[in-house]
């Protein structure tokens, strides 16, 4: 799939990957099967954080723990239908909002079951991305600005994997003007 995506500023400087083409759209509910063959287009890539130059891999669990995190499946329902489609079309912006990721954050591993792929344990990073919203006639109308953590596990090879992308919320305000 082509991505029409781009990193651009905010009148504060804050950095906000906007995402101009929504794929994933669903009446009752998104296809995360889709979103999981989709992100499988990454395994192996992987990006620099600009601020703290830390290079993140997209590996082999990423698809499915982003499809099938308890995270996601919070997102299920009539509430959270904005959120689930967020996160959805999130994925076409994975590379950008690494790169823009800010506020690096660690935590121990404190599960048995991540001892080996979370050795060294947990870290997180903020990032923000915009999504259209389209009016009656098909013409984007404004764009919804979301905050999102990735979570991005410290493996025993040494190495930085993104895990997931969790605790989506859509800004209060839309920022009135951005410059690319």
């Amino acid at each position: 799939m082509d991505r029409n995506v781009n990193i651009i500023e905010d009148f504060d400087r804050k950095k906000i990957v906007v995402i101009r083409d929504i794929y994933f759209r669903g009446k009752r509910k998104i296809n995360w099967n889709d979103v999981e063959d989709y992100l499988k287009q990454y395994i192996g890539d992987f990006f620099e954080v600009i601020e703290t130059g830390d290079v993140i891999y997209l590996g082999t669990d990423l698809p499915d723990e982003f499809a099938g995190s308890k995270d996601t499946s919070r997102l299920r329902g009539a509430l959270a239908k904005a959120k689930a489609n967020a996160k959805a079309n999130a994925s076409q912006g994975l590379p950008e909002l690494i790169q823009i990721g800010t506020k690096k954050r660690f935590k121990e591993n404190l599960q048995k079951k991540h001892s080996i792929n979370a050795k060294f344990g947990w870290y997180r990073y903020d990032s923000r991305f915009a999504l259209p919203v389209f009016n009656p006639n098909g013409e984007v109308e404004r764009y919804n600005v979301f905050h999102v953590e990735l979570l991005v596990r410290h493996d025993r090879n040494g190495k930085l994997y993104l895990y997931d992308v969790v605790n989506i919320k859509k800004e209060t305000s839309t920022p009135p003007g951005c410059r690319e």
